[in-house]
């Protein structure tokens, strides 16, 4: 076996001496370890480019495993960003929307509570013109009221004076002793002075006198000693009379004041 490039001594060559066989015996000695020696390094170097290229195959698996899980971690936070920004978005509409009503509101309270101040302001002005209209008259009134206490005192105290006459009156009415004569004497009495008195007259007692006398019969219990316990026409009379006295006071107060 030749090999051109290496120098003439390294070539093995089988017939190098014509006269024994020692060189080429040597010659195929060192062939085979030399040959081994290829094999076990082409052997060596095929397993060492397949580990290598198990290596490389685990460590681009490895690779793509890791570049997808990084993926699915990238698409799951985007897509929970996404969720957040739409929650917060929404949100934010929410409150945009209530700060909205709650301006509309208070804008329309203001609006209303300054149509209310003007409605207040026109009811004080009126209240106030009133007042001064009716000042006048509320001076006329307690004028004319003052006038009148004069005429209501005397009214009070011819009632009284009635009462007590009437309730003696039918007493003796009532009583088995007392005499007859003394009953009439006050029966008259009372008529003159519902016919002279003016007070009397404004209240047309007379009248009234008259119809107690002929009607108001009524006697309480034999030992009766209570005057207030006969008679029921007179006291019905007495408070008539009474109201009488009132009305007539405001009455009269009217129309002073209308006359002026």
């Amino acid at each position: 076996m030749n090999n051109l490039n290496d120098p003439p001594n390294w070539n093995i060559r089988p017939n190098s001496r014509a006269d024994g066989g020692d060189g080429s015996r040597w010659n195929y000695a060192l062939l085979v370890p030399m040959l081994g020696l290829a094999a076990f390094r082409w052997i060596w170097s095929r397993e060492s480019q397949k580990e290598i290229e198990r290596e490389r195959e685990a460590c681009r698996q490895r690779t793509a495993a890791f570049q997808r899980d990084l993926e699915a971690k990238y698409h799951t936070v985007i897509s929970e960003n996404r969720r957040a920004v739409a929650h917060l978005s929404l949100e934010l509409e929410k409150e945009q929307n209530r700060t909205t009503s709650y301006r509309e509101a208070l804008i329309s309270q203001g609006r209303k509570l300054v149509e209310e101040k003007k409605l207040l302001e026109q009811e004080r002005a009126q209240v106030l013109q009133e007042r001064r209209q009716v000042q006048p008259l509320r001076s006329a009134y307690l004028s004319c009221l003052g006038q009148e206490d004069d005429w209501q005192r005397r009214a009070g105290l011819l009632l009284k004076d009635v009462e007590g006459a009437l309730s003696e009156r039918q007493s003796i009415y009532c009583s088995l002793l007392l005499p007859r004569g003394r009953r009439l004497e006050i029966e008259k009495n009372l008529l003159v002075r519902a016919s002279t008195d003016p007070v009397a007259a404004d209240l047309e007692m007379a009248a009234g006198l008259t119809d107690i006398f002929k009607h108001d019969t009524y006697c309480g219990d034999v030992w009766n000693t209570n005057k207030r316990q006969n008679g029921r026409l007179m006291w019905l009379y007495l408070k008539y009379w009474e109201l009488t006295v009132k009305l007539k006071k405001f009455e009269r107060v009217e129309k002073a004041i209308l006359e002026k």
